[in-house]
């Protein structure tokens, strides 16, 4: 999930050096909530691995 946050990401620097405001603006919302879902699993994973080890 982290590898398609960072492909948007890149997806919007393109596009705002072609001058595609309105898809860079879109790629940076979807990578951003890719990222904060990515976050998200991430630590949850943490705590329930840590929980599960005990």
């Amino acid at each position: 999930m982290l590898h398609y946050a960072v492909v948007f990401f890149v997806i919007a620097l393109i596009a705002a050096l072609f001058g595609f405001g309105g898809i860079a603006a879109g790629a940076v919302e979807i990578g951003k909530i890719l990222f904060i879902v990515f976050a998200i699993l991430a630590v949850a994973s943490f705590l329930f691995g840590s929980i599960r080890k005990r």
